[in-house]
């Protein structure tokens, strides 16, 4: 049983993270032992919105238990979503919808972009939270996109 969970786990993990490109890390603080406390940055595009992408940095925490994947990381994060191409939504749109995720501890913790459709200003929003199985964190970033005609 504990197999298939574990499996289950990393499964998903894959899962969450399959449309994000790392695009670097900053170390934020030395450790003598083990990887460095560091801000990393990935970016996504919408899955269902073409047109559309997203960069999040986040802080990871380092030491020993950050080397071996064991550490959570903290709720410290910031998000930026820009129109990089003609928008092009592939179906009808909920007015809410996670977008991305990612998790950030090896259980129960994960940060989670969700998109929003302000349909009175055609506006696309773009919330990232951290969530906990049981308590989450109030700490949160948001980015707008317009969707606006797209021109060179």
């Amino acid at each position: 049983m504990k197999k298939i969970l574990a499996l289950t786990g990393l499964l998903l993990a894959s899962v969450n993270t399959l449309y994000a490109d790392e695009i670097g890390c900053i170390t934020t603080s030395w450790k003598l032992i083990g990887s460095n406390h560091k801000v990393c940055v990935q970016a996504f595009d919408d899955p269902k919105v073409r047109g559309v992408s997203c960069h999040i940095s986040q802080a990871k925490t380092g030491g020993l238990k950050g080397t071996f994947g064991l550490a959570e990381d903290p709720s410290k994060f910031s998000i930026a979503c820009r129109q990089v191409g003609k928008i092009v939504i592939k179906e009808n749109l909920p007015e809410q919808e996670i977008a991305f995720s990612a998790d950030t501890s090896i259980l129960f913790k994960e940060t989670r972009v969700t998109r929003l459709f302000d349909k009175k200003r055609n506006t696309l929003v773009y919330v990232a939270i951290s969530r906990k199985l049981i308590d989450g964190s109030p700490k949160n970033s948001i980015s707008t996109v317009p969707i606006m005609p797209w021109t060179k």
